[in-house]
């Protein structure tokens, strides 16, 4: 039986043993295999099984299921710690990833995709509520800040990694899946045998809730998976289909993102602890419109492939600022709410995600730029929601229009 700890006490243990190191461990894992994956994923799926984008709208259809099935997560930690689930899960993604290229027909994937798809979302689910549990509030910002940059870090490597030794030592996918799977598999086991079980103050609420004075989290969180479904799905698909990128190109453009991310990241922190989550959203939403119609515009006006991987990594940098939506919930929020809250936004956030890369699998074939036209509305639909929040977010405050005093929770 593990140990179970205070939040308080671990303030005793070495620095490589707190908390906060535990959240930058994982951060640092996860990207491991899912960075991995992803740079492979449009290569390995057109040469291989040869997909199309009706193909590849349903892949990440079917991956996006297990993040509309998030509410789970309520379930399973009426059995088990959340920070047992959550390295089971990272787990679970490793091992998933490391036999990806076993199975290279369309059922295969999508099967394999579904199991490393659990672990990723029900890690992250369960990751951000540890997050907004373990960090105080005055430090979220500047710690989430660091989470990423960690993150873009292990990505970093990953995609530098590739692009030094794809072609010079002509790797196979199945290597590569083996060696970035296995990795994360192992930390994810150091991580259970290490550390002790750290215990928030605030017991969570161990049922699925929905509170009324949460519907602009709601919300946003609803558009936010929308938006970013149509970058995920189709943006690095685009690189490939329209302008022929090999493996380690598009590893490359990867690499180029993370790098910036991990610079960026900390300094976003930074700035929304300065700024405010409304400030922050908003400018992020304003720069995510324009670049989704530039993207439209390489279609409708035929700009070349430069515009395209500027475009792209342009647009990772604004995403880096998604965290203000988190620190924003953590300030409006109830303490216990957080777990629940967690895994309900998890599904909020991919609803769209389950229906709309297949739909928009099929408009890609009759018209690419509209799909990047649609995520632009988006954007755009995402600025009037941020647009709602309070210069100083708190209980009984959640929206411009909702009074100053702390109300009870409904």
């Amino acid at each position: 039986m593990k140990r179970i700890m205070p939040l308080d006490d671990a303030r005793h243990l070495p620095l490589w043993q707190r908390p906060v190191s535990l959240l930058l461990l994982m951060a640092f894992a996860m990207p491991i295999a899912f960075a991995t994956w992803s740079a492979l994923l449009n290569n390995f799926v057109i040469e291989v099984a040869g997909f199309t984008g009706v193909e590849i709208g349903w892949l990440h259809t079917v991956r996006e299921i297990p993040g509309f099935l998030a509410v789970g997560v309520i379930a399973l930690i009426m059995f088990m710690r959340e920070q047992v689930l959550g390295t089971i899960a990272l787990l679970l993604l490793g091992v998933s990833t490391a036999v990806t290229a076993w199975f290279p027909s369309l059922a295969g994937i999508l099967t394999i995709t579904m199991l490393s798809s659990i672990g990723f979302h029900y890690f992250e689910t369960v990751n951000q509520s540890l997050q907004l549990q373990w960090i105080e509030k005055s430090r979220a910002p500047q710690i989430l800040g660091w989470v990423v940059g960690v993150g873009s870090a292990a990505s970093l490597l990953a995609y530098g990694l590739l692009v030094v030794t794809w072609k010079t030592f002509d790797l196979s996918y199945n290597f590569v899946y083996l060696v970035s799977g296995g990795a994360t598999a192992l930390i994810a086991v150091f991580c259970m045998i290490a550390y002790p079980q750290f215990e928030a103050p605030h017991p969570q609420v161990r049922k699925m809730i929905l509170r009324r004075r949460y519907w602009l989290y709601y919300a946003l969180q609803f558009m936010s998976g929308a938006r970013r479904q149509i970058f995920v799905v189709f943006a690095a698909f685009m690189m490939v289909e329209r302008f022929g990128f090999e493996v380690h190109e598009v590893t490359a453009l990867f690499l180029f993102n993370f790098l910036a991310n991990m610079l960026f990241a900390p300094l976003m922190g930074k700035a929304v602890a300065v700024w405010g989550e409304r400030r922050a959203l908003t400018f992020e939403y304003s720069g995510l419109a324009i670049i989704f119609l530039a993207y439209g515009g390489i279609y409708y006006f035929g700009w070349g492939m430069l515009m395209a991987a500027g475009l792209y990594i342009i647009d990772h940098i604004f995403f880096t600022l998604a965290f203000a939506l988190k620190t924003y919930f953590q300030k409006i929020a109830d303490p216990g709410d957080i777990a629940p809250t967690a895994a309900v936004a998890f599904t909020i956030n991919h609803i769209a995600a389950v229906f709309l890369p297949a739909l928009l699998g099929y408009l890609w074939i009759v018209s690419p730029g509209g799909v990047f036209v649609l995520a632009a509305a988006m954007a755009v639909t995402s600025l009037m929601l941020a647009l709602m929040i309070p210069r100083h977010p708190e209980p009984g405050h959640e929206t411009v229009f909702s009074g100053g005093l702390p109300t009870p929770a409904e």
